[in-house]
This record gives C-alpha cells, structure tokens and sequence, in this order.
C-alpha cells in the first residue's frame, strides 16, 4: 500500500486556502479515482482508498491541523504498515514561485511546521515530499500567515488549476513508475 498525504487545515474557513494545497491535491486525486471521504477518528483523518494500476493507495487528509499533521501521518503509516519511502506528503511552499511543483525524495522540513510534525511523528526526513508553490506575498517579508490563509486571487486560479492537474499527474507518476522518474518528468514551473 502506499499512502499520499495532503496537508491543511480543517474547516470550512480554511478551504480552498492556499495552506491547504495538499488537501486540494488528495481532493483531485479522490475525484479522479472515484472514491469517497470517510472519517478515521482513531487516526484524526479523513481518508479515501483507491486501487491506481493494480496498487493499493491510501489518501489522506489529517484532521488535526497543519502543525500536528504527523499526529495522524504516524499511526495511520503505523497502522497500515507503509514505510517512509511509500509515503508521498504534499504541502504548500512559500519559497516557490507560484506554479512550480517541486517533488524531493527527503529534506529539512524548511520552517514548514506541517513537515516539521511528519518528520516528529515518521521518525525520519527521509520521505518524499512535492512541495507546491504559493510564493510570498512580498520578497523578504517574514510574517505570511495572512497570504497563506488567504485565497487565490482571480488571476491565480488558472494557474493553480495547471498546479493541482501537473501535481496529480506526478502522484501518478510516482505510484506507477517511481520517484526518479515522477521528478524528472513533473517537477518545474507550469509556465
């Protein structure tokens, strides 16, 4: 089984956000692949499984928030017993420009307390992470919380719809034909 995991904040005041990018993500792939939501209490997640290419996928989104994201990332990889290395966690990235899509086999967590609190909980940075790009609001401006609570802006749309489809394509890619091929193929700017 491999499990892909989307990361944001639950309720209705934070979707569509673009902290919850990750749960865009999985709600995609969940329609694509025609199944349904449920509630794993015992996990702190909402998950969806599917069969992609003969393969067993687990999606999820945890329910804890962003900062304690691995609060159901850990028991629920636990449980299932899938290994760092079948784990995909997608995350939103205010470091990249808006319209990238940048998938890594390990990393630091880069101030991302979503990824900070995977790692806690795996035990290990080495898992694949696809970052998506959100950009800053203002180059060298510190404090996003505002810009990463808020909306995409009209004018984004079109190109975060390019984002989640091209980001969609790659959990694809990874599930069927790998880690080296799904970033050599997918990763970079939609533009």
């Amino acid at each position: 089984m491999s499990l892909i995991v989307g990361l944001g904040n639950p309720g209705s005041e934070y979707q569509d956000t673009r902290h919850n990018a990750g749960f865009m993500l999985v709600d995609r792939l969940a329609g694509k692949w025609g199944v349904g939501w449920r509630s794993e209490r015992k996990f702190f997640a909402m998950v969806a499984e599917a069969t992609v290419g003969g393969r067993r996928v687990l999606l999820c989104k945890p329910q804890t928030y962003m900062n304690a994201s691995g609060e159901a990332v850990g028991p629920l990889a636990r449980f299932h017993r899938v290994e760092p290395s079948g784990i995909l966690v997608s995350v939103d990235d205010a470091d990249l420009t808006l319209g990238v899509v940048r998938l890594r086999p390990e990393g630091s967590p880069g101030g991302h307390h979503g990824l900070e609190s995977v790692e806690q909980h795996l035990g290990t940075r080495v898992y694949p992470r696809q970052k998506l790009g959100i950009a800053r609001p203002q180059q060298g401006v510190r404090d996003i919380t505002g810009h990463v609570l808020g909306r995409f802006a009209p004018d984004e749309r079109a190109v975060w719809d390019r984002v989640l489809e091209r980001a969609g394509q790659q959990a694809e890619t990874w599930l069927a034909d790998g880690l080296a091929r799904a970033m050599n193929i997918y990763n970079g700017s939609v533009a």
